[in-house]
């Protein structure tokens, strides 16, 4: 008998439809003029300045949708169900020709984001593999390759719908490539627990 495990898998959680169309649309209508912050490296994407979670009743109520889904995903990471705060949340407005370079969050332990536009397939969510001491120092990338979870590099999203969340570890690298479609925008958001425990050595986060 034959077995593969796969080990130490790192768990990324689609949402599909997880906010509801009203919401998504008065989310839209409230905050899509706040992005008024033009991306260092890209002038077509601009972004809202950080937003008080508790300062209207949608992003109250989009909390409220979001904390269940970050501490079942928390429940995978830490093996315990912890208390989580959304530590902050923004948005983001790529036009066309607009991209978000190779980056991930700090001081967070799961981000996310929601979609609240349908984003064109050349605007993808894209996650990069992380450049580490477990990679071999040779490829094997040609015409015959077939690319799955053990040996691709990058993974693109599935197509966003609006009102679908994508969850992941925040330390995960992703990126947009350049949008060929119309206006996409999102809210992004990161997460941190309440506290960790480590054998009693306990750090606590607000």
């Amino acid at each position: 008998m034959r077995q593969t495990f796969e080990l130490f898998p790192t768990p990324v959680v689609w949402c599909s439809g997880l906010v509801p169309l009203p919401m998504v649309d008065l989310l839209s209508k409230q905050f899509a003029q706040a992005a008024e912050q033009k991306n260092v490296h890209n002038a077509a994407l601009r972004h809202s300045a950080i937003l008080s979670v508790d300062s209207s009743d949608a992003l109250i109520k989009l909390k409220d949708l979001l904390l269940p889904e970050i501490k079942n995903l928390g429940s995978l990471l830490f093996g315990e169900d912890l208390d989580w705060l959304l530590k902050e949340i923004w948005l983001n407005v790529m036009e066309q020709g607009g991209s978000q370079s190779i980056h991930n969050h700090a001081n967070s332990f799961i981000s996310g984001v929601v979609y609240l536009t349908p984003s064109h397939p050349s605007a993808h969510t894209l996650f990069i593999k992380s450049l580490s001491g477990r990679e071999f120092c040779f490829s094997n990338t040609n015409s015959r390759t077939k690319m799955g979870a053990f040996n691709a590099e990058k993974w693109a999203s599935p197509a966003p719908q609006p009102g679908d969340v994508v969850l992941f570890p925040s330390y995960m690298l992703h990126e947009v490539p350049m949008n060929r479609g119309a206006r996409r925008v999102t809210i992004a958001f990161n997460a941190i627990p309440g506290q960790l425990d480590s054998w009693g050595y306990t750090l606590k986060m607000s």
